[in-house]
């Protein structure tokens, strides 16, 4: 049994559940916790009610009892712009204490963790590894992507329009039309972003159904994924196979090389090495700027290509054939295990079915991975790019700086054509310590996408970006200017230099006239109370995963 208990702790259990009906032959059972992030303000997790019943019967046909434990399940989208975005972040770290209490607290002999969205997969990911019993985990699938005028449409469209319309570029009725047919349907935004990227994340660790990472959300085939996962934690539980027994680092290299080939998001380096450290490996920034040389990117789907989405990907094979081209190459780990087999059996269970859509590695999109890893004097540990979704005119820009201290500030100050061609835009004190909390910089880049300024601007900041943002946007510098990084201390008109494919973030600033600068200097203190102060408190930097459960 997973679980120890003494003759007088399980009778007081026991008695607990016999108020709500359960018998005494099913106390017996071993108990299986539905991790269940399901709400009503989350499209992404709002399909998970249309298979709980299906995971209950099959647990219990197999010997278990399935007993649902509702955890928090937050929409990035729902807070953009607003100062709720300063706890998207901080709730993955929530919700990985919440999986790993409910988990401890009730004692359960085995998990089915039902996630879908940017931070609660990988905060559930974190608990489930800190637990350490038999988990599995069932993803939501993604959204129908809108359609308007013939064109395709995501939520970031909506960002996108908006800004045209503030510029008198589209109508009103265009911008509210756009904002009605964006999202046609519930699950995970159908784009390559956060969501999307770390759906994968749980499936390439082994943790997910074949196929889960990109199916249809509400399909006939993502309910039978359900099924499957129902019956795979029962045999689990018997057979007492627990995360850690099978998950290496290997699974986590497989990770990053996915990432690489795909464009994933620039999140995923804050979010993958705060899950490895929770099974003892040590996943850094280096680790995805090494892999992002040696593995092309083969895939991209908006925001890196401009009207495919996880549909079109979905056609083509997925993640499967993603996995099946790098293999063909060499350049992913076959023999990695996870709960539903090893990667060479999903590979075998997978076709490319659009050579478009996804390419081999012999004839690909780009020569390197889809994101990189910068550094210089404004970003002494390291910075991050989407490489993939920068149009190549972009990969080098040298401009003078416009420094802001909040996203605020710089999104008004395009919208009143306040930033101009040629600037470099700095945003600062957005960081993990500074805002607290390291909101998405995506409100400022959609105006700059709406404004039709993608190739014409830069922005350089210590906050970070949804998965769906395009254009000359570098995020995650670290040290961040609340902790006395370099970008604290950039003024307006130094002159910056970006080299993508040197890894360069260089302002023209000496040593000595940055230690002159540093004189008397004290960070600007956002405020902030409760958990976001308690995060402040004992975050690590996003060159190290922003997380407090870094030890």
């Amino acid at each position: 049994m997973i679980r120890k208990w003494n003759e007088e702790s399980l009778d007081h259990r026991n008695a607990l559940l016999f108020a709500m009906g359960i018998s005494e032959e099913d106390a017996k059972r071993p108990i299986i916790g539905i991790i269940n992030s399901w709400n009503e303000m989350n499209p992404g997790h709002f399909p998970f009610k249309d298979v709980i019943e299906d995971i209950k019967k099959v647990v219990y046909a197999s010997g278990g009892l399935a007993l649902e434990l509702p955890v928090s399940g937050v929409c990035d989208g729902i807070c953009s712009n607003t100062p709720g975005d300063r706890y998207t972040l901080p709730a993955r770290d929530m919700v990985s204490a919440e999986v790993e209490t409910v988990a401890e607290l009730n004692m359960l002999d085995g998990m089915i963790m039902l996630g879908t969205c940017d931070k609660v997969v990988p905060g559930m990911l974190m608990g489930a590894l800190r637990v350490n019993i038999p988990t599995v985990m069932f993803t939501g699938g993604y959204m129908a992507p809108g359609n308007y005028n013939g064109k395709m449409i995501t939520l970031t469209h909506t960002k996108q329009a908006y800004a045209a319309y503030v510029a008198g570029d589209i109508s009103r009725e265009d911008y509210k039309a756009i904002v009605k047919n964006a999202c046609p349907t519930p699950g995970a935004c159908p784009f390559m972003g956060t969501a999307n990227t770390m759906c994968a994340t749980a499936e390439i660790l082994g943790l997910s159904p074949h196929g889960n990472a990109s199916v249809k959300s509400q399909t006939p085939e993502w309910r039978q994924m359900a099924v499957e996962a129902a019956k795979k934690i029962m045999e689990l539980v018997k057979e007492e196979i627990r995360p850690l027994d099978v998950i290496k680092y290997e699974n986590f290299e497989n990770v990053v090389r996915y990432m690489m080939a795909t464009g994933g998001s620039t999140n995923s380096i804050l979010h993958i090495p705060a899950i490895a450290r929770q099974a003892g490996f040590d996943i850094t920034p280096e680790l995805f700027d090494r892999i992002s040389r040696e593995v092309p990117v083969i895939s991209t789907i908006y925001p890196n290509h401009p009207s495919y989405t996880m549909a079109e990907f979905s056609e083509a094979g997925g993640l499967g054939a993603v996995l099946g081209e790098l293999a063909k190459a060499g350049l992913i780990h076959t023999n990695a295990k996870g709960m539903f087999g090893t990667i060479a059996d999903k590979i075998s269970l997978s076709q490319n079915r659009n050579q478009d859509v996804i390419r081999s590695v012999s004839n690909p999109i780009y020569e390197q991975g889809g994101l990189a890893v910068l550094s210089g004097n404004i970003a002494t540990d390291s910075a991050i790019v989407k490489f993939s979704a920068v149009d190549k005119s972009a990969w080098q820009f040298t401009g003078p700086a416009k420094v802001y201290d909040s996203q605020d500030e710089a999104w008004n100050a395009i919208l009143r054509d306040e930033i101009v061609p040629g600037d470099v835009v700095v945003i600062r004190y957005e960081g993990p310590k500074g805002s607290p909390g390291m909101p998405h910089m995506e409100t400022f880049m959609a105006a700059v996408l709406g404004k039709g300024l993608g190739t014409k601007i830069a922005l350089v900041s210590d906050g970070r970006f949804s998965g769906a943002t395009g254009g000359l946007a570098i995020g995650h510098v670290s040290p961040e200017a609340y902790e006395g990084g370099n970008i604290a201390f950039i003024q307006n008109g130094d002159i910056i230099h970006i080299d993508i494919e040197k890894r360069i973030l260089m302002v023209d600033i000496t040593e000595e006239e940055f230690k002159e600068r540093k004189k008397g200097w004290k960070p600007v203190e956002k405020p902030a109370t409760g958990w976001l102060k308690l995060y402040r408190k004992n975050t690590t930097s996003a060159h190290r995963g922003a997380t407090v459960f870094w030890d």
